[in-house]
């Protein structure tokens, strides 16, 4: 019985001295440029036009770095020029005041590579009014709020839905092949909500191409944290290196009119 006990005693410590640090060779790029510029026509007084910039980053690098000299511009087809300057953590502000009908053209030049993308305003719907249950979920017992807006009739529309918390967010693209001319509703449902909290509704107007990058974005990352959180795929935007095409940045250009509504949960 003691020899046993001398072997079990030898095959844990043969175990412990066995262990090995492993080290993971991951496969390295050099950084993207990220591109968030989304430029809204809001009544908010207090709205800033503002375009974020920073660098794709490994795997496991807490920070996400932050591009701090880069030139940037958008122009408009009838020649005005609206330079944006950067503030600090990557943010680039500037004056402007999108019409409809209009050719707006971003250009970005950071290390002596040429960036640009152009689009025109897309108009929205207001948020007309907010409906509340408080028997939704699989238990019956969560709140869920709906936001309804009516469609315009008899044209193509597309939206970017976000409904915002302390407690959660939710983020939707959506088009009006199903609902075109009809009231519709984006749909907000998080955990923990209860009375008393604020919820604030944004809507959008986006045009196609936009729907359609924001839906591949939202599908794959589940929309955790935001639709320019890292991704599991590269999903390509409308902003194109002029310079090397095949150093393509990430993100999109995109200028819309967009609706806001407050609502206290009951």
């Amino acid at each position: 019985m003691k020899h046993l006990k001398y072997i079990l005693v030898f095959f844990a410590l043969s175990l412990i001295s066995c262990e090995e640090v492993i080290d993971l060779e991951l496969n390295t790029a050099e950084p993207k440029l990220v591109v968030e510029a989304s430029i809204n026509k809001h009544t908010d007084s207090l709205y800033f036009p503002k375009i974020k910039l920073s660098l794709t980053s490994s795997y496991f690098d807490d920070e996400i770095p932050s591009v701090t000299d880069a030139e940037v511009t958008i122009t408009d087809e009838i020649g005005n020029i609206y330079p944006f300057i950067h503030d600090e953590n990557g943010w680039y502000y500037g004056e402007i005041e999108p019409i409809e009908n209009v050719k707006y053209t971003l250009e970005i030049i950071y290390k002596n590579e040429i960036y640009t993308a152009t689009t025109q305003l897309v108009t929205a719907v207001p948020i007309e009014y907010v409906d509340q249950r408080n028997d939704a979920g699989f238990l019956g017992d969560e709140i869920e709020l709906k936001a309804f807006f009516t469609d315009p009739a008899n044209e193509e529309n597309y939206y970017f839905f976000e409904g915002l918390s302390e407690k959660g967010n939710i983020y939707d693209a959506l088009n009006d092949e199903f609902f075109n001319g009809n009231l519709i509703f984006g749909y907000f449902l998080v955990e923990d909500i209860e009375p008393g909290d604020l919820v604030r509704f944004n809507l959008y107007g986006i045009n196609s191409q936009n729907y359609n990058f924001l839906f591949t974005l939202l599908q794959q990352g589940d929309s955790p944290a935001g639709p320019f959180e890292t991704q599991p795929a590269t999903v390509r935007g409308n902003i194109v290196n002029q310079t090397n095409p095949d150093n393509f940045p990430l993100g999109y250009f995109r200028i819309s009119e967009v609706y806001s509504s407050t609502y206290t949960v009951q």
